[in-house]
């Protein structure tokens, strides 16, 4: 039997956000005082040891991460996204950028305080890790370029240096169960976790 082909009916638009679901990754970098700040980021991608982040110039984690070149990527999964959105109106910039005073924020020194948070202590890196994040990735910021053509965010190439997981999500010795893992994806302002498993790509080993 032949399968039937579902037309699908496009349009052309100008979206005023391209957040179309991402993992949430809760950025900690080191401030001048040796405190750990966090910002909440959605603009990320792995390849290998290597992670790609996206971060807007206007805020303390790109200023932390241009003076020390480490930083922990803390990964949520979805039943933190109500800490992860009371971390969303505040910022570490002391005095408040206008830019971010337009949008609302108000300055917070301590972001473990304000999202419910507890520090844990990295072993490679200075900024410490949050300890209620399954995923925990220290790394090392290898280079930030400032695009030419919207000079509003800065791309970060890190190096991944160790992974920290909790262990019910760990299957055998090396690999994360896809089955238990269920992150807080981002998705055109809107949070949201996985839905039920629909298959896996012929590479899959777990």
């Amino acid at each position: 039997m032949n399968q039937i082909k579902r037309r699908v009916n496009h349009m052309s638009i100008t979206p005023k956000i391209l957040y179309y679901g991402t993992p949430v990754i809760l950025l900690n970098t080191l401030n001048e005082d040796g405190t750990t700040n966090i910002t909440p980021i959605s603009s990320s991608w792995a390849l290998g040891d290597c992670i790609i982040l996206g971060i807007g110039l206007g805020g303390k984690a790109m200023e932390n991460l241009q003076k020390h070149k480490e930083c922990v990527l803390n990964i949520p999964d979805f039943s933190l996204w109500r800490q992860v959105e009371a971390l969303a109106p505040f910022t570490g910039k002391n005095p408040v950028p206008e830019e971010k005073q337009q949008l609302g924020f108000s300055y917070k020194k301590n972001k473990y305080s304000a999202g419910h948070f507890t520090e844990q202590a990295s072993y490679i890196v200075k900024p410490s890790r949050i300890n209620e994040c399954p995923i925990q990735i220290e790394v090392e910021v290898k280079d930030i370029r400032i695009p030419d053509h919207t000079p509003f965010f800065g791309i970060i190439e890190t190096k991944v240096l160790k992974v920290h997981v909790q262990k019910e999500l760990v299957a055998g010795d090396h690999h994360i169960d896809p089955e238990k893992w269920n992150p807080l994806i981002y998705n055109f302002r809107h949070y949201f976790g996985l839905g039920k498993p629909l298959g896996k790509t012929y590479r899959a080993e777990v």
